[in-house]
């Protein structure tokens, strides 16, 4: 079982923020968007697990971004594959945090590439939003480019703050189908729901705006969020469902933010095999 991670903190950082800009209004830009970083984005360097440690064989693999960002990630090939997932993880820890996410893909006979976004441990850089959008297509033009795979057989899976970089990744390069686990709307909606403020969202600098991308996908689209989430409430999955076009699907799991899917790994496990099922070629 892996460390318990720090979780996304949106509407402190837009408080602190809005302390910093009363007092210090000079380059208030620059820095209500340091600051929103830093209760945004927790980077662990240290590993604590490999894939060594779920029996995964797996290669190590460097991804070059668009802006010459050197990326860690891991290749985890699964026996007789058909599909392969591009996984983009939460706000927090590294790939030894999330390599047991992985576990569940390997069952349903997926390759899956699990990588670090800037900053996170052994990627270099500095976390952003931009950064992690350009970090997310590293990943999809290794897969097409150097491992020859075909895009309609990527899926990209997005959990939590992963979902947001999915999102955007699934509007500009052509995939298989997009999974959005427990992924919020908009960073903007996360802070105004934690934190009513006359004006609030007018501070907030980080976007992440999934709702907004949603009608312009057309991806085959699957949706997981557990009920009960305390951190992404529940209504972000439904609107994020209810905007999108094309072929669709939402499961509901029980549990929150941080267990639901152990909770209900039966039920999710069926969710992605169904999923898969329906986006193989006939």
């Amino acid at each position: 079982m892996r460390p318990r991670l720090p979780q996304i903190r949106p509407a402190a950082a837009v408080a602190l923020g809005m302390a910093l800009v009363m007092v210090l209004p000079v380059a208030r830009e620059t820095m209500l968007t340091a600051f929103q970083r830093r209760f945004l984005y927790f980077p662990i360097r240290e590993f604590v697990a490999g894939p060594a440690d779920y029996d995964f064989a797996h290669e190590e693999v460097s991804l070059r971004t668009d802006d010459g960002v050197v990326l860690h990630a891991w290749w985890l090939p699964a026996p007789g594959s058909r599909l392969t997932a591009i996984f983009l993880h939460g706000n927090a820890g590294n790939v030894s945090y999330w390599v047991e996410a992985a576990t569940v893909f390997r069952k349903l006979g997926w390759n899956t590439l699990l990588l670090d976004y800037r900053g996170y441990g052994r990627s270099e850089g500095e976390p952003s939003e931009e950064g992690t959008y350009l970090d997310s297509r590293a990943a999809w033009r290794h897969l097409v480019e150097e491992r020859g795979i075909d895009p309609s057989r990527i899926v990209v899976v997005g959990r939590s703050l992963g979902g947001g970089v999915a999102t955007w990744l699934a509007e500009r390069h052509r995939v298989a189908g997009l999974v959005l686990e427990a992924t919020f709307t908009s960073i903007a909606d996360v802070v105004a729901g934690s934190l009513p403020l006359p004006g609030i969202r007018s501070f907030v600098r980080l976007g992440y705006p999934s709702l907004a991308r949603m009608p312009q996908l057309g991806v085959p689209l699957l949706v997981v969020h557990g009920r009960d989430d305390e951190l992404v409430p529940f209504a972000h999955g439904r609107a994020l469902f209810e905007a999108a076009a094309g072929p669709k699907r939402f499961v509901e799991l029980r549990g929150g933010h941080n267990d639901a899917f152990a909770i209900s790994l039966d039920e999710y496990t069926e969710a992605l095999r169904v999923f898969g099922e329906s986006l193989e070629p006939r």
